[in-house]
């Protein structure tokens, strides 16, 4: 089982590196978690790297000026790496004409890799940032359309494979329940984002840069997302802080208290080998 912690600092003397989740460690969607910028930035004064590793679609400019602006520190994090930015590799390897499904506010996603949006039956692939409007659709409204390019045999470029995020108190469903579903018509997936290896080679590359070698043992993945985070990191061979106030937080959270017997048969079920917990970041 996980151990309790009560503050991050408990833990900072064993590790180099951090690669901490963003949205639901750091921000809900509408606002941020002061007390996990102060963590973090307080881990960086003792003298360890910190790379924010998020599914956001978006390249990391984008997401840097999205969490400034929800109140995330600068101070807080060394580098961003996101799933858009390792992403943007599998677009630019594949055919130029793309079937795009994603929000207006996405579509810098395909910036400068020369490739076109192009209709259904012109593409050779297709591209998901999220859906179109998550604040009123599901992954179930977009059946018949996946049914139609899952039968065309097009592989399927997942952008950001988070499932569901959190926005302030309610699930919001996000481009990986699209690729599931779409795994599920039979159709052919690509993912660079967590919890696959891209993401996490790009992520430590990134922290070398900042302070040159170190041992993968001194490194520590934070994260909410069982399916994602602590999955990714555990196949990595990193040890992980677990933070439960997240988006599983229904499987064990009673009355507004986390029931430890509960959290601890959710852990076991999803074989999560995490080494810390706490409820949020501190």
């Amino acid at each position: 089982m996980a151990k309790r912690i009560q503050s991050f600092s408990e833990i900072t003397e064993h590790y180099d590196v951090v690669l901490c989740d963003v949205w639901g460690v750091l921000h809900n969607g509408v606002e941020s978690f002061q007390e996990a910028s102060r963590a973090l930035a307080s881990a960086r004064r003792a003298g360890l790297t910190v790379v924010l590793i998020t599914n956001s679609p978006r390249p990391y400019p984008g997401v840097k000026v999205q969490i400034r602006d929800l109140g995330v520190l600068d101070e807080a994090y060394d580098r961003i790496v996101t799933s858009g930015d390792v992403t943007r590799a599998l677009i630019a390897s594949g055919p130029d004409r793309i079937y795009f499904i994603g929000a207006e506010k996405d579509v810098a996603l395909l910036e400068g890799l020369g490739v076109e949006a192009v209709s259904a039956g012109e593409a050779g692939i297709v591209v998901c940032a999220g859906l179109r409007n998550d604040e009123s659709e599901t992954a179930e409204d977009y059946r018949g359309e996946l049914e139609v390019l899952s039968r065309r045999h097009l592989p399927f470029i997942c952008a950001n494979p988070d499932l569901v995020v959190e926005r302030g108190h309610r699930l919001i469903p996000c481009a990986g329940a699209l690729a599931k579903l779409y795994d599920d018509l039979g159709g052919s997936t690509l993912i660079a984002g967590k919890p696959h290896r891209p993401i996490y080679d790009k992520s430590l590359e990134e922290a070398r840069d900042v302070r040159g070698a170190f041992d993968l043992s001194r490194v520590i993945a934070i994260g909410d997302g069982m399916p994602t985070d602590v999955r990714g990191a555990q196949a990595y061979g990193l040890d992980v802080l677990y933070v439960s106030g997240g988006i599983h937080a229904q499987e064990y959270v009673v009355d507004g208290q986390t029931d430890e017997a509960a959290l601890r048969a959710f852990l076991e079920r999803e074989q999560a080998s995490a080494k810390w917990w706490m409820p949020r970041l501190q």
